[in-house]
């Protein structure tokens, strides 16, 4: 008796999915160096800032107690992408016995677009980093020496001057890092947290944070950076990064980047009536993005 497309999708399918798990594992989740992952149950998610108090006054002996009142900020929303991709076997594939052959080459290849996809859209995050056509929550792109306090004024999360990465411009991004100010203008004392570079700036980034001395001097001076442990997660190499000397140093700040995962990833498999195709769909659901811009510090490069 023959087998019908039923049959052999039900058979093939199991062999399959092992395949495809065990190559989209094969692909470092070089985002999981850069965003929160929180799991989601709606078609998007939305994070309010909240304006917290100024500085707490002086109480006069006798007299009341000054109130002050806490207020919301912007909103960030998250919207969910759909990322789907499927490959058919054709019916003479079947016929002629290549479908296990041809399923597990094609298996393959679906897996890596899945897991490509996935790690292009989370560095499109900072890719788009500088463009004022992507915007946050306050209404400014994400690097920006504007982005508005809720008390008045502006903060500015990178160098009024774009320049390279070297020693004098990573201490004074760890310098502007500990002196970011909330929506109220206090002082929050962040630290930095790992600098995030392209593969075209690992050798500096190595040699700027793991070398026990300073870089390029002939001076018997140590390396302050990792002197002082201000970047205690050292460096990241993201090879999804599109601008070869942009830089970013990442921050303590909380409600910085965030992956949420609606639907994680999953594989189907059935046959198709019409055409006697055998199909194989993988398809998840999430989003990249970030709330809060203190999360990061960064620039272009000169």
């Amino acid at each position: 008796m023959a087998i019908s497309r039923a049959q052999l999708a039900k058979e093939l399918e199991p062999g399959l999915n092992a395949l495809f798990g065990m190559e989209y594992a094969r692909y470092e989740n070089e985002h999981a160096e850069i965003f929160e992952t929180e799991s989601s149950d709606r078609a998007f998610e939305e994070e309010v800032l909240i304006v917290g108090f100024g500085n707490a006054d002086v109480k006069t002996e006798g007299q009341g107690v000054v109130y002050d009142s806490a207020t919301e900020g912007f909103t960030a929303r998250y919207t969910h992408e759909t990322v789907a991709l499927a490959f058919a076997l054709t019916e003479e594939a079947v016929e002629d016995n290549l479908y296990d052959r041809l399923g597990s080459r094609y298996t393959k290849a679906l897996a890596r677009s899945m897991a490509h996809s996935k790690q292009v859209k989370a560095a499109n995050v900072l890719n788009n980093a500088f463009s004022s056509s992507y915007t946050g929550g306050d209404g400014v792109a994400l690097v920006s020496t504007a982005h508005p306090l809720a008390g008045g004024g502006t903060l500015s999360n990178r160098p009024s001057t774009y320049v390279d990465l070297n020693e004098t411009s990573l201490e004074n991004a760890l310098i502007s890092v500990s002196t970011y100010v909330d929506d109220r203008n206090m002082t929050l004392a962040l630290q930095g947290t790992k600098l995030v570079v392209p593969p075209q700036l690992q050798f500096v980034a190595d040699r700027l944070i793991e070398t026990p001395g300073r870089v390029g001097t002939a001076d018997n001076d140590i390396n302050a950076v990792r002197n002082m442990g201000l970047l205690p997660q050292g460096y990241a190499v993201n090879h999804f990064l599109t601008d070869t000397d942009a830089w970013f140093v990442l921050t303590d700040c909380p409600d910085g980047f965030k992956h949420f995962e609606r639907s994680p990833i999953s594989t189907s498999m059935e046959g198709d009536f019409d055409t006697g195709n055998v199909r194989y769909k993988a398809r998840e659901r999430y989003s990249f993005g970030w709330s809060n811009p203190r999360c990061v510090y960064g620039s272009q490069g000169a």
